[in-house]
This record gives C-alpha cells, structure tokens and sequence, in this order.
C-alpha cells in the first residue's frame, strides 16, 4: 500500500546540480484522499495536473508549476452539486539538506544560516526527491471558495416547502401564521351555528 505523502514525491535526479540548470516535466498526481473543505473539496481519486519546471539555483531547485484540479461541492444556497475548475500558479524553493561543516569557520557559518531561517517555512529536499504535498494543498485549499454558489444570482431554496425558487412561479406564496395565534387554530368554527 502506498502511503499519501509518497503520491506527492517527486525525484529530481535528472536536474544537475549546477546553478542555472532547467528541466520540465508534465504530469497527473492521482491523490488518495479529500483536499478541500467541507462544503467544496477535490475528491479522493481525482487527478491533478502538473506543468512543472525546476531549476537549479545556488540554495536549492526552484520549483514553479502551473497546477489544475477540478473540485466537486454543493451550492450554499440551493443545495445543488456544482463542480469548479481550478487553475493555480505555484512557485516554491526546496533547499538542498545542509552538508556536515567540516571546518569552524564552516560551522559558525552554518549556525547563522540556521539562526537567519524559519524551520517551519523553509521545504527541504531529501536527497533528489522533492515533496510537492504542501504546496499542491495549500494551492488547492486557498484557490476554494468558503461559500461555493451554482451561480451568483442564485436564489437559493423557499423556506416554506424547500423546493428551489428558480423552479417556482412568480406567484409562489405560503400561509404564515403568527405563533402566537397558532393554539386558537383549534378553535375556529366552535362558535358558528349549525
């Protein structure tokens, strides 16, 4: 069985290591579960596509690909399935895992690259793989709408009977009786003569 975050591994061994060096790739990652929100998410099994290119920079592979993805969710005010399109820009850059310092020059140096970076912000490569799982969520989850509409004039649903205005007549009324006099609803016709 293979585990979700090797779906979005990526092996770079084809990249040289040298500064300014290019390679393009295209391809489908076929995600093993649910990346959204509640009400809007792709699902599980969809494939998403990648345009990537990296690139060999003095820090790391520069990563930037053009990402598409279709989500499938619910209109917030009719309840009817929709589908959305998905189309992202991502551009990440994975640095290269730190070589042991040999020397203390090399050491101290070290100490200040590590004091001047954030471990939590910083993408790491583990040897040539790069693992593309945070920012394809991050792309995907930001790009979804909190409240996902079939269309922006939608109506939504009558209160009353739940049917889907859009379907309804102009006309379309409901008798609404105060609460406050329902309990005397019993009572009507006690009073008439027979």
């Amino acid at each position: 069985m293979v585990r979700a975050s090797e779906v979005y591994l990526f092996n770079s061994y084809e990249l040289p290591r040298r500064a300014g060096e290019m390679k393009e790739y295209s391809l489908d990652i076929t995600i093993p579960e649910r990346i959204g929100i509640d009400v809007i998410a792709v699902p599980a099994g969809a494939e998403i596509h990648l345009e990537m290119r990296l690139e060999s920079v003095t820090e790391g592979v520069l990563v930037s690909a053009e990402l598409s993805a279709v989500a499938d969710g619910e209109c917030m005010r009719c309840l009817d399935p929709i589908q959305l399109q998905i189309d992202r820009r991502i551009q990440e850059l994975y640095r290269y895992a730190p070589e042991k310092p040999h020397t203390k020059t090399e050491r101290k140096r070290a100490r200040q690259v590590a004091d001047d970076l954030d471990d939590d912000d910083d993408l790491m490569m583990d040897g040539d793989f790069i693992n593309l799982e945070v920012p394809i969520r991050d792309a995907l989850v930001l790009d979804l709408p909190i409240n996902p509409l079939c269309a922006q004039d939608c109506a939504g649903l009558c209160p009353g009977c739940g049917v889907k205005w859009a379907s309804l007549d102009a006309a379309h009324t409901h008798e609404v009786i105060d609460a406050r006099w329902a309990g005397l609803s019993g009572l009507a016709g006690l009073n008439e003569p027979e």
